[in-house]
């Protein structure tokens, strides 16, 4: 992205009304005309599990539920490493290849105001954050009887 793209962000401002959240996240992710250092660890999935429903999926193999938190706060959904502890050998083992990453990591999601975060579990290495988009009456369909 260059600083041209992103004017192209602050030239539709006066045509919108209430998206300001959102022009703010467009010039955060892209900075002053490029992309920030993003990591692709850990990999994770985002699964449309029914209609109104999203599914995160995170794959956390060597980490259980006491090394991860989850944290909700302005509309941003971050998952992250409490502290790695260096895993001790069992039995006296010695590790020749170490290929199950212990890392650091924290990966943020931007949530939509109208998406409701509902839990998560951890099972079998990969973490399944619910989501669920809220719709309210007003905005849902209906047919209107004709007199």
């Amino acid at each position: 992205m260059t600083s041209k793209d992103i004017s192209v962000f602050n030239s539709l401002r006066p045509f919108s009304i209430g998206f300001d959240d959102m022009f703010d996240q467009f010039e955060s992710m892209l900075g002053n005309g490029g992309l920030g250092v993003q990591t692709n660890y850990p990999p994770y999935n985002i699964r449309k599990a029914g209609k109104d429903k999203y599914a995160i999926e995170v794959a956390l193999a060597g980490f259980n539920k006491s090394d991860v938190e989850i944290e909700y706060e302005d509309n941003t959904l971050t998952v992250r490493t409490k502290k790695v502890q260096k895993s001790e050998n069992k039995d006296g083992d010695e590790i020749i290849h170490r290929g199950i990453s212990q890392r650091s990591f924290s990966r943020s999601f931007t949530v939509a105001d109208d998406v409701k975060v509902n839990g998560a579990e951890l099972k079998d290495g990969l973490l399944t954050i619910d989501c669920e988009k809220i719709v309210p009456e007003i905005k849902k369909k209906k047919l209107i009887p004709i007199k």
